[in-house]
């Protein structure tokens, strides 16, 4: 899972304050030390008409949900050579919390302040979105291949680093650009959500460090460069072709927000304000196959290794033979159990030890399991 120390969280934390918090957002409720930042409301962020967001609109066709409430808070894990119950996790490390077996809702769970209604901020997430716009589009023949570079189809980029790495290694995270997500990461979200340039321009700066496809290095600005291959590719904006391909089809049943770098593009790696309902109903798209929305050859992709490293497919990490997820800052988890059949969806602002998030989620895929 990705890591990130607390100067980084606060760095963009400040970049999300004064970039997307509408003034009449609600306080943040109490809690930990570290902070929560509360969730804006999609009232909130459309009367506040940010020129950093764009909408996503409810599906025509939205996915029900049904609910059977189970007590899982009480189940228990092991991390560290500690036992733990998933309702003392919850309470340290979560904001909202989500599990669906099939289309019923078996536990759902907010902290103070926090309702079914709360827009959570994806962060990196955002990524694996962005890699299943990448197949949908290779499926319906705007993209040529994986294997074409980004240049080929941004060609502001051809004669860059860039330009050169192929779209396979842009989703695998192995483009081979000079970067440390630590630390290139904050002039990156800071820099393109304040509009002071565009994810092309930063884009067209960087320069190779090794050879692309040799090395695994998490790296948000592939993605950034993915996002801009979509436009590019569908002659669509990115949010648009989101909303079209994915949110409308894939059956999003409330209103959500994706942000911009207020340049005329998606930011791509990160941002996308849903709730996490809306989260768990991408995740069961995906445990479902796809369901002609994501193709299933796809969907089959995303979690096998991309061959740089074990625990990363195309735009989604891998957890062994488990399942997959899309993952985000501090822990936050779309959670696919293709072992159990189950989708587990945590929001949360900063947990400092992002390690302890799968052992809870695999006792609660088992859990949910067992007793059906």
């Amino acid at each position: 899972m990705r890591r990130r120390p607390a100067a980084l969280a606060l760095a963009t934390a400040l970049t999300l304050a004064l970039t997307a918090a509408p003034a009449s957002a609600s306080p943040a409720p109490p809690g930990p030390p570290g902070g929560q930042v509360a969730p804006a409301t999609a009232s909130a962020l459309a009367a506040a008409q940010l020129p950093n967001f764009d909408p996503l609109t409810p599906s025509a066709d939205p996915v029900a949900l049904t609910s059977d409430p189970h007590d899982l808070g009480k189940v228990t894990y092991t991390y560290n050579g500690q036992t733990h119950t998933v309702r003392d996790y919850l309470n340290r490390a979560a904001q909202g919390f989500v599990v669906l077996d099939g289309s019923t809702i078996v536990d759902e769970w907010y902290a103070a302040g926090y309702s079914k209604d709360s827009l959570f901020q994806s962060w990196s997430m955002a990524k694996s979105y962005t890699a299943d716009a990448i197949g949908v589009a290779l499926a319906e023949g705007k993209i040529r291949s994986i294997d074409d570079t980004a240049g080929a189809y941004v060609p502001e980029l051809a004669n860059t680093a860039y330009g050169a790495v192929t779209i396979r290694n842009l989703l695998r995270m192995a483009s081979g650009i000079g970067w440390n997500e630590t630390v290139d990461d904050v002039p990156l979200h800071v820099g393109v959500s304040l509009g002071l340039y565009s994810t092309l321009q930063f884009a067209a700066t960087r320069t190779k460090a090794v050879e692309q496809g040799t090395q695994f290095n998490y790296t948000s600005l592939n993605t950034a460069v993915l996002a801009l291959v979509l436009q590019k590719a569908t002659g669509m904006p990115f949010y648009r072709y989101l909303q079209e391909k994915i949110w409308g089809p894939g059956g999003m049943a409330a209103t959500a927000y994706v942000g911009n770098d207020s340049h005329g593009d998606g930011l791509g790696y990160c941002c996308i304000y849903a709730t996490d309902r809306d989260f768990a109903r991408m995740g069961k798209l995906m445990l479902d196959g796809g369901r002609g929305v994501v193709p299933a050859s796809w969907v089959a992709q995303v979690g096998t290794p991309s061959g740089v490293s074990p625990s990363y497919g195309l735009g989604w990490w891998i957890d062994g033979t488990d399942g997959y997820y899309a993952s985000g800052l501090g822990g936050q988890l779309i959670y696919v159990s293709t072992k159990y059949h189950v989708v587990i969806v945590k929001s949360t602002f900063l947990n400092p030890d992002e390690g302890e998030t799968l052992p809870a989620f695999r006792a609660i895929a088992a859990e949910v399991a067992r007793t059906r």
